[in-house]
């Protein structure tokens, strides 16, 4: 029988992997030669599953996996394995799952699962001490007390695996069958949103509290409802004005640990900045809030600036930021006052203490500031307030920057891409719009091969077949980069994102996508829901993509896919619409299709409809130019010497309308 391994993380792309290749724990990624060797040695295996990003990883590493007295039991008793979440959102999903459903309460990072063999987990929890702390036991007796369950009561262990893995198979959406569609589940979610509003605060339910973005789209997106409006836009207010949002150099982080957006958590993550991204540019083309403009613009700039290798984003976008720096969370980020006193003048000392809270007692930690909007700002003080910025802002470039997740996955760089192509469509932003296009050139060089895509990158090599989020998020992204600047070659690639979903994805008994393919690993589960997390369902993004490229090309397959998977999750929307924001969206549109306005003309007239009609939101947009050639037939719209538009809903458009006020009067009947 072979021995056991050492560490062989050393080899593998991901940057929380590499935190973990010197720890005296003999780490091995997941795969076969793991698996194998559990079940050679008849061992259970200790997974630990985290990301380069989070702060309880990084105790918990510190605290016992760094501790050669720590690692020499874990050694002794399991076959360790190590998991990037980011890398492997499939086996997070299971293992979250299965923890909420052995502790009956929600997980999170560090996840530590003990499981047998076979991969059934049979005990688990999230951040263990070292020793018995805050209630919670130590992390040393912990493992030898689950050794010594699994050698001496490997009976009962079985048969709570059995039971596991019958509910985790009732976990996945059962075959609903054709529906009545109707729109109570849309009124449902809407009153259960508001219902759990922070009128004062904004946001919903109390600490800690998250953007959940794809709910406040939800809610800007209600034609003609204040209500709804007023409720998103007080939220994104107070978290622009929170210290959630980086007051010095742009970007949100992941979420506030209090309900007010002051202090946050304060790992930035990529995915988040996308998705809130276009939230503040439609903020701001509904009301013209001054400050809406600048959160975009600022996270944009973040995101080219601090997300990008060398090249800009012709290399992709990278993850995130992590919480920590020199050991300490938030250090990168809070402030001594006599710190910014010597940094400014007095005029922007008092200026920058009144408006950003120095004038408080210390908000973190009870010693440090961390900056938000305590006061408004006058107009004739906004430039003294950014001479006051810029001059922080270079002090704080000084420090030791906080970690850096440098890899690029699909689904994340998708998110950006949509969130950077539509904020440029909104605010006439075409730099943003060629950052957007440079990462999708890095995606479809690098991570589209053999006609699939792979998941996550790193300095170029590229592995891990790709998830449903990688496809249904991509799909997405190109459809809004076909708004901003039609390409014939994009929306054959969105085609073929979409054929491959389709083969490969699609649950052909039940209706709806799987996370993962047909060919991919066998795992004790197979992920299938239409629940958003901190970001938007890929079965809520498939359809509503399928459905909208459906339309668009005339193409039944689409529409149909979609349709199949709306009714798949259907039994969940009528009794609980809550958490399934993405695909209610998509069944809104399954029962209203959506608007679509062709423009035809001279390709130096089309820019100045296409801005109008990004601000006003209301329909999906493609401007194409004289000249192009096999345009699909539901797109070959007559050459014209000026724009013309054509309103369509369905198979039915519109004549042809050559004046932008015939035009704006077409949608508002629509």
């Amino acid at each position: 029988m072979s021995a056991i391994p050492q560490n062989k993380l050393a080899a593998e792309t991901s940057p929380y992997l590499l935190q973990h290749a010197d720890n005296p724990v003999a780490w091995l990624p997941w795969g076969e030669e793991a698996l194998t060797l559990a079940r050679s040695h008849d061992k259970p295996i200790l997974l630990s599953i985290g990301y380069s990003a989070c702060h309880w990883c990084h105790v918990m590493a510190h605290e016992s996996f760094e501790d050669a007295e720590v690692a020499a039991v874990m050694n002794e008793l399991f076959v360790n394995i190590k998991v990037d979440r980011e890398e492997r959102p499939d086996l997070d999903q299971i293992y979250q799952t299965a923890h909420q459903m052995l502790a009956t309460r929600h997980g999170g990072w560090p996840l530590t699962m003990f499981l047998t063999p076979d991969g059934t987990p049979f005990f688990g929890g999230t951040y263990f001490p070292k020793e018995a702390l805050y209630g919670l036991p130590g992390f040393v007796g912990l493992c030898r007390q689950i050794a010594g369950v699994w050698r001496t009561r490997r009976s009962d262990v079985e048969a709570q695996n059995s039971e596991l893995r019958r509910a985790l198979a009732q976990h996945t959406a059962p075959a609903a069958g054709p529906a009545q569609l109707d729109v109570k589940p849309i009124h449902a979610l809407r009153a259960t949103l508001l219902g759990n509003f922070d009128p004062e605060w904004g946001g919903f339910g109390g600490a800690p509290k998250f953007p959940h973005p794809t709910d406040l789209a939800f809610l800007l997106q209600r034609p003609n409802d204040p209500q709804a409006h007023e409720a998103a836009l007080l939220t994104l207010q107070r978290m622009a004005a929170g210290g959630i949002y980086d007051q010095l150099g742009g970007g949100f982080s992941r979420y506030s640990v209090d309900e007010r957006w002051e202090i946050p958590h304060f790992e930035k993550m990529l995915y988040d900045n996308g998705l809130l991204l276009s939230l503040y540019a439609d903020a701001w083309a509904i009301n013209g809030l001054a400050d809406f403009r600048r959160v975009a613009e600022e996270t944009a700039a973040w995101t080219i600036r601090e997300m990008t290798g060398p090249t800009g984003p012709t290399g992709g976008f990278y993850s995130s930021l992590d919480a920590d720096s020199e050991g300490e969370e938030g250090k990168f980020y809070v402030w001594d006052r006599a710190e910014v006193e010597r940094l400014l003048t007095p005029q922007e000392s008092a200026l920058a203490g009144r408006h950003w809270g120095l004038d408080e007692p210390p908000n973190f930690e009870n010693k440090h500031w961390h900056l938000k909007v305590s006061a408004a700002l006058a107009e004739e003080d906004a430039s003294l307030l950014e001479s006051a910025r810029r001059k922080l802002f270079a002090e704080r470039a000084k420090r030791i920057r906080p970690g850096l997740d440098d890899k690029t996955l699909t689904s994340w760089n998708a998110l950006m891409i949509k969130g950077l192509v539509h904020a440029a469509r909104v605010l006439d932003r075409p730099d943003w719009l060629a950052a957007a296009q440079g990462a999708l050139a890095y995606l479809r060089k690098t991570h589209w091969q053999n006609g699939r895509l792979l998941a996550a990158s790193r300095q170029g090599r590229a592995h891990l077949p790709a998830y449903l989020d990688d496809y249904a998020y991509l799909i997405a992204a190109l459809l809004e980069l076909l708004q901003a600047e039609f390409n014939a070659g994009d929306l054959d690639f969105a085609c073929q994102l979409a054929d491959t979903l389709l083969e490969h994805f699609e649950d052909r008994e039940a209706g709806g996508f799987f996370f993962t393919a047909h060919d991919h690993e066998t795992l004790i589960q197979r992920p299938k829901s239409c629940h958003d997390s901190a970001m938007p369902a890929g079965n809520g993004v498939a359809a509503l993509a399928l459905q909208r490229l459906g339309h668009l090309l005339g193409e039944t397959r689409y529409l149909d896919a979609a349709r199949r998977t709306i009714e798949a999750f259907w039994p969940q929307l009528e009794h609980q619409a809550g958490g399934c924001t993405t695909l209610l969206q998509a069944l809104e549109e399954a029962i209203t299709p959506p608007t679509i306005v062709i423009l035809r003309g001279p390709a130096r007239d089309l820019p100045g409809w296409q801005h109008s009609l990004a601000q006003r939101k209301s329909a999906i947009t493609l401007a194409l130019p004289n000249g192009l050639t096999s345009l699909p037939p539901a797109l070959a719209k007559p050459e014209t010497l000026h724009v013309n538009a054509w309103v369509c809903r369905g198979v039915s458009c519109s004549v042809p309308l050559a004046d932008q006020s015939e035009l704006a009067a077409a949608l508002a009947k629509a």
